[in-house]
């Protein structure tokens, strides 16, 4: 019988299992340890000219080797590049050559990493922090090119062969840790349409599906100078470890302000509403403190009939409630007014 994904959801079982393994093999690595390895530099060439009353030393100097560099970007699952590829080397220096030609360096590595990782150094136990997205910092700078034997000349050794060997890059192990740092924060159950607003008030390209479970691959997006992140969906049960568990919960710490979507599509918003709360409040005080906003989100799914009830309900248990559909301008210019707000509070 042909396998199908339809038997799959057909079964609890079957779709349980279907579940766990996808999520094995696609979780958010937040957590990883590297080894970079910087290039040697290259060595001074040894060389002379063989054109008559020209004589005399031409050795270049060997080129510089390539250095290593983090750089700060905004897809959180950038880490997951290191899963299989964990020892990380920049190539050598090229050696001087004859003629006065110098040896070409060797070309940089440039480390793509999520915005919010700290860079821990094992050996010597410096920690450093990619704060801003195309930040760019260096973890092992590449060895110096060796001076050829044309730099030894002198009146009293007017044929040299001294020349230095490259110097060696530096070898690091780190350990990279993604603590996100957000000035908002995109909440709420799976399929809630979190994805779908970051997609439009950024140029963020989250994926965006009708998905019965949890998005596994979170995603920044820059709307002018605020941070907006789309946390993957909160299930009850997270803060103690069930699902994801609180690896997210640990990210939206460092987020200051929550925008909080519950679909329209729910037959019950408060009780949605108070899944998440519950779930923030048992993981931490201070997470469940935070600036919070409510978007009934999808409302373009529900008659204004349905749409009034479920605000009123809402408001009955919080405030700063607003509908929203991400194919409603007018919906869409109120949660921009309330960005704007915070940009320039920011």
């Amino acid at each position: 019988m042909a396998f199908c994904y339809g038997t799959v959801f057909a079964y609890p079982l079957l779709r349980k299992i279907f579940y766990s393994i996808l999520t094995s093999l696609t979780m958010l690595i937040d957590e990883i340890t590297i080894t970079v390895t910087s290039g040697k530099g290259g060595r001074g060439g040894v060389a002379f000219s063989t054109i008559k009353m020209s004589l005399g030393p031409t050795g270049g100097n060997g080129g510089k080797g390539g250095s290593v560099y983090v750089e700060g970007i905004s897809d959180l699952g950038a880490l997951s590049q290191f899963r299989y590829k964990k020892d990380i080397e920049a190539k050598n220096g090229a050696n001087g050559k004859a003629q006065f030609s110098d040896g070409p360096d060797a070309p940089d590595v440039v480390l793509r990493i999520p915005v919010g990782t700290v860079i821990r150094v094992v050996e010597t136990q410096e920690t450093k922090e990619v704060l801003k997205i195309g930040e760019r910092i260096l973890v092992a700078k590449g060895g110096r090119g060796g001076k050829g034997n044309y730099k030894f000349r002198s009146p009293t050794n007017t044929s040299p062969r001294e020349f230095q060997p490259g110097l060696p890059g530096e070898h690091f192990t780190l350990k990279l840790e993604l603590k996100l740092i957000a000035d908002v924060g995109l909440i709420g159950l799976p399929n809630a349409g979190k994805s779908s607003l970051l997609n439009e008030l950024t140029e963020a390209k989250s994926k965006v599906a009708n998905y019965a479970f949890t998005t596994l691959e979170p995603h920044l997006g820059v709307y002018y100078d605020l941070i907006l992140a789309d946390i993957p969906g909160i299930i009850e049960g997270a803060s103690e470890g069930k699902g994801l568990g609180a690896k997210f919960l640990r990210h939206i710490e460092r987020t200051k302000i929550l925008f909080h979507l519950i679909s329209a599509e729910s037959a019950d918003p408060v009780a949605d509403y108070k899944v998440i709360r519950k779930e923030l409040s048992s993981y931490s005080k201070n997470l469940a403190e935070k600036t919070e906003y409510i978007f009934l989100s999808k409302s373009d799914v529900a008659t204004p009939l349905e749409i009034k009830k479920k605000i009123t309900a809402l408001k009955k248990v919080t405030k700063n409630v607003f509908a929203l559909s991400i194919h409603d301008e007018e919906s869409l210019e109120k949660v921009k007014k309330i960005l704007n707000k915070i940009n320039d509070e920011k």
